[in-house]
Formats: structure tokens, sequence, C-alpha cells
């Protein structure tokens, strides 16, 4: 009713009905019974609200005389207005308005993804994605951009669980390299490691019997691009590593937990921002990635997989020695996180040379051999996607290479099988190629 039509009011006293005030609703659970492993079609229909969002959007439309409730976190400060007997303010009905309609869109659109497509895996034909601004960021990619961070449906996985414990507030650029080695990091989940990434790709990655182990050998990588990198640990920082990482400049540091000893060495660094991920992010925690385009976005399934061929096919005459095996599967998880075309040198425990972004895989070969610190003889090699030419592996052998690991799949593997041959190395194929654009 407008209670500022008359025949709505007269209306309203021939029936005798009394004038809402305030409408609270909670919809049925929807997202939260589809999230359960084995839930069937029937019972997730079962838990579509009809009246409720009914009620809901009658309400929300209604706002310049009914307030409408629909977040809970909301009853903390609405509830202290109501038991001092205040009004709200046209905008604050208007603001509750509003995230109603956000609650119903998002609502409606999660349905209409699971029926058009997701219960049977498949990409929905319509999507709407159920997104809320969670953080404003000074600025994005530069200061003339305005940005802000959205969070998906749900309990906060990913960015949106992330606790900063100090430093300047999360830039864009901050959140998007960190959301790269959080992802990279997860691929040594249980593992001591510790990856750097800069400018959204690996700089260095390493593991140990502790932490410091698998810092220093990640920060020998390249220490060069390594300087106002993010850092991502999968174990407790302790004292030793906080004292290497107070020592140098790093935009963001995170792990999964901190000694008290480090915490007090890394405040010394203000503008450090020190990130905290309780509980540790797992893989597969969303199906979808999405890439912006004009006029629409590009989704894809999130590549979650690692190898096609489990073990990896060995294509040449020589196997792989125990050490070589280490070194290419070490490897082969670092380069999925590479741009492409993406070469990679690595041994057991660490990268050692990374060529990323380029137009030619032989020139990213010799990048990465440009770009390795410390000598690359008996190193393996790991490619994102198949040679080409077998130019890629006589370049490496003459650095010192001597395993090769890649998806395989050209016409000329032959040829490259051939000359890793004749240059005595062993090469494996995966079957699963890791382009990253």
């Amino acid at each position: 009713s407008d209670r500022e039509k008359e025949h709505h009011l007269l209306a309203m006293k021939e029936h005798g009905i009394p004038p809402i005030d305030m409408v609270v609703v909670n919809l049925y659970p929807f997202q939260e019974t589809i999230s359960r492993d084995g839930v069937s079609l029937a019972e997730a229909v079962e838990q579509i609200d009809i009246g409720g969002p009914a009620m809901l959007r009658a309400a929300a439309k209604n706002f310049a005389h009914v307030v409408i409730v629909v977040d809970p976190s909301d009853y903390q400060w609405i509830i202290p207005k109501l038991e001092k007997g205040e009004g709200f303010s046209l905008e604050e009905r208007k603001a509750l308005a509003a995230k109603a309609f956000a609650h119903t869109s998002r609502y409606d659109g999660t349905i209409s993804a699971y029926l058009s497509g997701e219960e049977q895996h498949q990409l929905p034909l319509y999507l709407s994605l159920p997104l809320k601004r969670e953080l404003e960021l000074r600025y994005g990619e530069n200061p003339h951009q305005k940005a802000a961070f959205y969070a998906m449906r749900g309990e906060p996985v990913g960015m949106a669980s992330l606790r900063q414990l100090q430093g300047k507030q999360l830039s864009f650029n901050n959140i998007y390299d960190l959301n790269a080695a959080t992802l990279l990091a997860m691929e040594f989940t249980g593992e001591c490691a510790t990856v750097i990434v800069k400018h959204n790709t690996p700089c260095g990655a390493g593991k140990g019997e502790n932490i410091i182990e698998a810092y220093q050998r990640a920060w020998d990588c390249d220490p060069l691009s390594a300087y106002g990198g993010i850092v991502v640990c999968t174990a407790e920082v302790d004292e030793d590593v906080a004292q290497k990482i107070a020592s140098v400049f790093v935009e963001v540091l995170a792990a999964p937990a901190y000694s008290e000893e480090a915490l007090e060495i890394l405040s010394a660094k203000e503008n450090l921002r020190v990130i905290v991920f309780d509980p540790w992010p797992a893989i597969g925690d969303e199906r979808f990635e999405y890439k912006g385009v004009m006029g629409g976005l590009l989704v894809q399934e999130r590549d979650s997989k690692l190898l096609q061929l489990d073990p990896p096919k060995v294509v040449t005459k020589r196997e792989p020695t125990p050490d070589e095996w280490e070194a290419m599967l070490f490897g082969w998880k670092v380069v999925k996180h590479v741009r492409s075309n993406a070469i990679l040198f690595s041994a057991k425990d660490r990268t050692l040379g990374i060529g990323s972004g380029q137009t030619s895989r032989v020139d990213s070969v010799k990048i990465a051999g440009m770009k390795a610190r410390s000598s690359l003889a008996g190193a393996a090699m790991a490619s994102d996607a198949f040679f080409p030419f077998p130019d890629g592996i006589e370049e490496a052998a003459k650095l010192g290479v001597t395993a090769v690991i890649q998806p395989g799949g050209s016409i000329r593997d032959q040829e490259v099988i051939e000359a890793a041959d004749a240059k005595g190395m062993a090469m494996a194929f995966t079957g699963m190629r890791h382009f990253r654009h």
C-alpha cells in the first residue's frame, strides 16, 4: 500500500488490514542444499522458496513505507534502533531494498544455473553471478581506474577467505597476484613450500624440510624479480623466515599461520601486507573461472587437474633417473602457473630458471636459461605445451638439461623425440596441456 494515497488507506480500513512496517525474510537454503554431496534434483527443488521472494519483492518495492531485512548481519544495527523506538530514514530503507533485490537476483540466478545444466556438470545456459562488493580498492591496475573486490556466493573461499593482519590496504594488483600465487602454492598442499609471484607470473618456487629452506630456494631462483613480489608459504611462517622477509622489499606475505615471534618481527615493516588463510584454500572450491571481454564473459572450468597420463609416458630410449623424475614433476606443477609460452628449468626441490609469456617457445627456453643463476647441468625442463620443433630441445641440451616433461601432441613429436635421443636426454609426455594466457 502507498500510504500517501487516500484510497489505499480507505481500502485497508474497509477490509481490516493493518499496515506492515517491517518484513524479515530468510529464504529456503537452496545454495546450501545443492552444495552437499549427492543431493538429488528432488531435494534441490524442494528448497526453492516461493512465498519468501514474493513477500521480499513486495516489501522492497514499497521501501518508501516498509523496511525489508534479508541479511542477518544487519540485525546488529537494526535491533538496537527498534529497541530505542527509532525510525529508519529513506536512505536506510532504500539501501535495504537494494540489498533485497540483489538477494533475490542471486537466489534466482543460482536456481537458474542449477536447472539449466549445473546438475549435469555442464556450463549453464543462463549465468547469473551472485557477487557482493566486499572491499573497495584504492584504485585498479592504474591510479586512474576505480576498482573493488566482489566475493562469490556461499561460504567465503579463496580470496574472500583471507584475513589481513597488518599493512597497507590491498590493491587490485595485490589481490590479482596473490590469487595467482595461492593457486600455485595449493599445488604443494601438505608439503613445506614457498612460491613467489610477480606480475601474475611465478619467479621462484621451492620446497624443503622446513619453511626457511623452502623460502630460500624460491628466493634464490630470481631475487631480482622477487623484489616487490608476493610470497606465499604453505606452512607456518617462523622467526627465521620473518627475518628474511623483513630484510627485503615484499608487497604481500601470505601463509596459513605465523608464530608470535614472526609477527613481532614483521610488525616493524608497517607497509608489508601480512595475510593469513585459515582454513587453507582447497583446489576445487570454485568450478568455473571467468575472464572479462568486451560485451561479455569467457567462462571455463578451472584447470584443477595436473596429468592426463599418470605416470607420464616415457617416449625416449633413456628412462629418467629418480632425481630427474622428481625434478620433472616439481617443474610440471609450477609451469602450469606460468604464462604461455612457458618453459621452466627445475631441480627436484626448486625452480632454476623461468621463461614466460613469449610468442616463440624456443625464445622461452633461451630466456629461462638466461634467468638461471646456477648451473643447469642435470636439470629438468618442463613445457606447458608441446614443442612444435626440435629447436627447444636442442637449446636446452646446450644448457646441460638432461630430462624433459611436456604434453606431447605435435605433428613433429617424432622429430622432437629423436632430438632428445640424440642428446642422451630422457623425455616424458603428460598428455595434458596447461596454457595460461
